[in-house]
């Protein structure tokens, strides 16, 4: 469903509720974006575009292609902007001339599909996820496996890897975090795309779903939005402090509660494996990646309005989503650094209303 989201909102974009005070009498000019990138954010960018069409006209198009393609598209200039859960690093940003900033915080999931196995009875740590991955461990009823759920009846049943095909931000999530809690992850090591070791491919976070949800014995990771949606089996995961947590709205914002924005240039952070007794381990935040120099001006505030409008009144659809929404001073500095973002006259495209 989401594999290739196309939002397709054709009424022209009222703009008086978003230009600078200097423009606030200038006509509604029919402006259009597009967007590609990432799954991780698909369902809840749609809810965004969905309520914004209503209130102001926004037409919104954005291709929901993976992480990697999103950051293709846009330094490619085919994009108003990309979408990407793999952050790009501040040397990055500077060569390729663009800016990123979070837009909403999510969690990576490892699903199920065991018979007889509801959500959230089977607990992992880390490195028993990695032998899984790395094809080591082959059923579920491996003994390492049942002496770390006494009382599951683990079956006698093949253990079938589905990871992603795409260059994918949640696989960078993924094998990030992989590589963090396991050492014997490094021979595969953590980037959007890997040589996975076992297992079979499906195209975005819905491709992953689609092919676990088909497959009994199975074993995938997606992100929570996709997982609530189809009615998945997930796993609980071992964090930091030793506890075995679900994962929840509440479990990725307590992982995100001690993030630093304001020492990360570029907003470079990654949110993994953080500190905290109910943080879920493999949560991060997903971005949106623009030019800094702004060939067209209108179709930059545009893109600038939509985000601004997300979020000053999309954090209930998040929540809906379970999503965790940016808390307010996050938000401040993320709107602080869009006066970096500029028109052909050197002016920045977008001021945020007070």
């Amino acid at each position: 469903m989401f594999r290739k989201i196309v939002i397709a909102l054709t009424a022209c974009l009222a703009l008086s509720a978003c230009n600078r005070p200097e423009d606030a009498k200038a006509p509604s000019q029919g402006v259009q974006i597009a967007g590609a990138g990432a799954t991780f954010p698909a369902p809840l960018y749609a809810k965004w575009a969905e309520a914004q069409k209503a209130e102001t006209g926004l037409a919104l198009n954005y291709q929901a292609i993976g992480s990697g393609g999103g950051i293709k598209q846009i330094k490619a200039k085919t994009v108003a902007f990309g979408a990407s859960d793999k952050p790009l690093k501040p040397e990055e940003l500077d060569e390729a001339g663009l800016i990123q900033f979070p837009t909403v915080i999510g969690g990576v999931v490892p699903v199920v599909n065991i018979p007889g196995i509801a959500g959230g009875q089977i607990k992992l740590t880390g490195p028993q996820l990695a032998d899984i991955y790395l094809g080591n461990t082959k059923k579920w009823n491996d003994p390492a496996l049942v002496a770390a759920n006494p009382g599951v009846a683990l079956p006698d049943l093949p253990i079938t890897v589905i990871h992603r095909s795409d260059g994918s931000g949640t696989s960078f999530l993924f094998t990030s975090y992989l590589t963090a809690v396991a050492p014997k992850w490094a021979v595969v090591g953590a980037n959007d795309a890997v040589k996975w070791p076992t297992g079979q491919g499906g195209k975005g976070n819905d491709g992953v779903a689609g092919f676990v949800k088909q497959t009994p014995g199975s074993i995938g990771y997606v992100e929570y939005a996709f997982a609530k949606m189809n009615n998945m089996a997930h796993v609980r995961l071992q964090n930091p402090s030793g506890n075995f947590v679900e994962p929840t709205a509440g479990s990725f914002a307590a992982a995100a509660a001690s993030a630093d924005w304001s020492k990360a240039p570029g907003f470079y952070l990654l949110l993994l494996n953080a500190p905290g007794t109910d943080a879920w381990p493999i949560t991060g935040a997903t971005f949106a990646l623009m030019h800094k120099s702004q060939p067209d001006a209108a179709t930059g505030k545009a893109v600038l309005a939509f985000f601004d409008g997300a979020f000053r009144k999309g954090d209930e659809a998040a929540n809906a989503l379970a999503y965790v929404p940016l808390p307010a001073d996050l938000k401040a500095q993320i709107r602080s650094s869009w006066s970096a973002i500029v028109g052909p006259d050197g002016k920045p495209v977008f001021t945020p209303a007070p």
